[in-house]
């Protein structure tokens, strides 16, 4: 059973999680070509070659899906404008029907009762703007700054909360060294230079928000326990390097100014210019810190250059990613994170999910393995805030089965099932479960 809403501190808010590209339906509505749309048309890099064209059609369908999470009782919804929506060229001329989309989109939120969580950007970067280079590209950070600027300028004033991007690891790393993920690259010095830039971007997009006198700003990083694949001190150092890339990066950057050593060990010549120069804005200060939490990894050393580690197959149950289920690193992480980072600051679990072999039987869908996935991650949550973590709020991922990236329409997240031929929508047991804990 997912722990009823009465077992955790008063005022502490529950919300569902999409983003963008994953749901809405690229081809509708003006918006303009992504670097997401050229990954996926390329050969090998995308399930069946599938794409976000059509998604969810969330583009023409948002009433019924904000209806599907007032019905639930979630508190909030976390949700991404496309910047490429917006600013088809990635600068210059407005879509206006894009932003009159997300406007109304906000005006639905609030006329349910739901609280609209803004994420700037989660990963559709326009083509033009791959084409100057994207985020290897130090002048991004302004265009990323002039991108708020419109957004905010028109959704500003509604929002409850706003971050400007979402997993920066997914975005540099994922994207730019292991080339499994938009634009596609396997190059270090990208990779350096992306990883900096996107750091230097969420500083600007903070700056022009205070500046438009927005509040309940913060930053949304994931996290991966990183388990040693064995007791001898190489698999040790294995697993501190991936720690050091995935959980320490950027969270060091946002709160202490620095880098990891274990990375810079490698990333140091391919940094821009200037770059130690540029943590006055990174620092920005923040609201609250969001988590993004799925599973642990097993590291064991290899021979190979930097970061000179590889992941092994774990003994524990996993979802249909392949992902270990360990809900206790959710614990660790909160604890650590307050401990080494973020202090009194409100803390949120902005992501927490799992894919899962979900089968319609009898008109229903009886995603019972989801619902303990919640209910043990949930049970991490509350004996993090037993022992004093200020954790404000949980987020699940995600409120539909949607367009998974790199493996097409193959995994199913989804707390509603949808049929992508004929875009029904179907509340499994999971979002049933999770009314029951939030309305019962």
């Amino acid at each position: 059973m997912i722990p009823n809403r009465s077992t955790f501190p008063p005022g502490f808010l529950f919300g569902a999680a999409t983003s963008s590209y994953q749901i809405e339906g690229h081809r509708f509505g003006g918006a303009g070509q992504t670097h997401w749309d050229s990954f996926a048309a390329t050969p090998g890099n995308v399930v069946r070659a599938e794409d976000g064209a059509v998604a969810c059609d969330h583009y023409h369908r948002w009433p019924e899906d904000l209806d599907l999470i007032a019905a639930a009782g979630f508190d909030l919804y976390r949700f991404s404008t496309s910047w490429a929506r917006i600013l088809p060229e990635g600068r210059g001329a407005v879509n206006a029907e894009g932003l009159d989309f997300y406007d109304r989109l906000v005006d639905g939120m609030l006329e349910r009762g739901i609280k609209p969580a803004l994420t700037l950007y989660h990963w559709e970067l326009p083509s033009a703007l791959a084409d100057l280079g994207g985020w290897r590209n130090g002048d991004i950070a302004n265009w990323f700054a002039d991108y708020a600027q419109v957004v905010c300028r028109r959704l500003g004033d509604r929002v409850w909360s706003a971050a400007p991007i979402n997993e920066p690891w997914c975005v540099g790393f994922l994207s730019h060294f292991l080339g499994l993920h938009a634009p596609g690259l396997r190059d270090i010095r990208a990779t350096a230079r992306a990883m900096h830039h996107i750091l230097l971007a969420h500083g600007r997009a903070i700056q022009v928000m205070r500046g438009l006198g927005m509040g309940n700003l913060g930053a949304v990083c994931n996290f991966e326990y990183a388990h040693p694949a064995d007791d001898t001190p190489q698999a040790a150092a294995a697993a501190q390097r991936y720690d050091a890339h995935y959980n320490r990066f950027f969270a060091q950057g946002l709160f202490k100014g620095s880098y990891p050593d274990e990375v810079m060990q490698a990333f140091a010549p391919h940094m821009p210019a200037g770059w130690q120069d540029d943590f006055a804005t990174i620092q920005a200060p923040l609201d609250w810190f969001g988590l993004n939490y799925y599973t642990c990894k097993r590291i064991a050393p290899t021979d190979g250059p930097w970061p000179a580690h590889a992941e092994v197959e774990g003994p524990l149950p996993k979802t249909a990613m392949g992902w270990e289920i360990y809900p206790q690193g959710l614990h660790d992480f909160l604890v650590r994170v307050a401990h080494d980072y973020t202090g009194i600051l409100p803390l949120y679990i902005t992501e927490n999910g799992m894919a899962a072999p979900d089968v319609l039987r009898g008109g229903g869908c009886d995603d019972a393995d989801r619902i303990a996935y919640f209910a043990s991650h949930l049970q991490a949550c509350r004996r993090a805030i037993a022992d004093g973590v200020p954790l404000a709020g949980y987020m699940a991922w995600s409120l539909l089965d949607n367009y998974e990236w790199s493996l097409g329409y193959e995994k199913r997240f989804g707390l509603v099932h949808v049929d992508f031929d004929t875009q029904v929508r179907l509340p499994k047991a999971s979002w049933h479960a999770w009314k029951a804990a939030l309305r019962g």
